[in-house]
């Protein structure tokens, strides 16, 4: 069975010993790689985005289904450097490490039977955001269909409410809207097709909840109210994130079905399909329309990535994990 060289058996991780803000609690840490499962690849990670929903864990919000001391980051990219027997072959392969450990450190073990390949077409910058975002919206589509209906997004800016927009105009829906928050998002989303909506412009956000068909909410808070309240019955608003910290208060005046998305409750569905078979059907979506670039950033500067993601409209952040070695 393949080993990885002697020399390399320290890996440097970014971990978090207590809940906090994610710049003071997050620490680079050195330590020496414990013995891998024998069912598990062993993966060395090169590139892994910095995302809202990487952060949040730091800050404790879900502290009651979190061990510390934790390892921060949920997905990434690397090359297999060790394989179960009977897995040979996948040495030297791409893949996307899925739910092992904690992505952003240097060197990550994953069940095999989770790990997706990655494609020879597709860059590492794309296949590092191939997981969080494209999997939730492939399968948000999945179970509420567009084809001949009225989209609207809250929270437009976000990286999946793009791929919401710019999968559900493939998948024939009628019309496609946008609400951001930054006025620097109104191009691009003109440019991709969704009619961009000003968080600020009440009316027309307004206007476009009553004829939304379909409603997919990124934000919470008080817009997210204003669509619930408008939307007509028989329509359906689906909460899949909550980037405002503050959740959609229901009522019994509201008409619209109210269904609250957690990609978590899906995965043992798509476990036993097999991951290799759902990302079959997002490549080719990443190829033909990849996401905007990012801004790479040495993980040495993790600090300055994190800052990155705090700025109105600043680029998606990835940090390059292979300057460490």
């Amino acid at each position: 069975m393949p080993q990885t060289d002697p020399q390399q058996l320290m890996r440097s991780s970014l971990i978090y010993r207590t809940f906090g803000s994610p710049q003071s609690s997050l620490e680079m840490l050195v330590r020496e790689l414990p013995p891998r499962d024998p069912g598990s690849f062993r993966v060395k990670v090169s590139h892994v985005p910095v995302n809202p929903s990487d952060l949040i864990p730091i800050t404790g919000a879900y502290a009651h289904r979190i061990s510390l001391p934790g390892v921060a980051g949920y997905e990434g990219v690397g090359r297999v450097v060790e394989a179960p027997d009977g897995l040979s072959q996948m040495v030297g392969r791409r893949v996307l490490p899925l739910r092992g450990e904690g992505t952003w450190q240097t060197y990550v073990d994953c069940p095999a039977h989770h790990a997706v390949e990655v494609p020879d077409t597709v860059p590492d910058l794309v296949a590092a955001r191939a997981y969080i975002n494209p999997l939730a919206a492939a399968t948000m589509l999945r179970l509420w269909p567009v084809r001949d209906k009225v989209v609207l997004l809250n929270g437009a800016g976000s990286s999946c409410s793009e791929h919401l927009g710019r999968w559900a105009i493939r998948h024939g829906a009628k019309r496609v809207m946008g609400i951001y928050r930054s006025e620097c998002r109104k191009n691009r989303l003109h440019r991709v097709g969704i009619e961009p909506i000003a968080a600020s412009d009440l009316d027309a956000i307004s206007n476009a909840s009553v004829s939304a068909d379909v409603a997919f909410d990124a934000l919470g808070g008080d817009i997210a109210r204003c669509v619930l309240e408008r939307m007509r019955r028989e329509t359906d608003f689906v909460a899949y994130g909550l980037l405002t910290g503050k959740p959609v208060r229901i009522g019994a005046e509201i008409r619209a079905r109210y269904h609250r998305f957690h990609m978590r409750d899906h995965f043992s569905v798509l476990a036993g399909q097999g991951m290799n078979a759902a990302f079959a059907q997002i490549w080719p979506l990443l190829a033909d329309a990849p996401p905007p670039p990012p801004r790479v950033f040495p993980a040495q500067e993790w600090r300055e990535a994190l800052s990155e993601v705090e700025k109105p409209g600043g680029q998606k952040p990835l940090l390059d994990l292979s300057s460490l070695t």
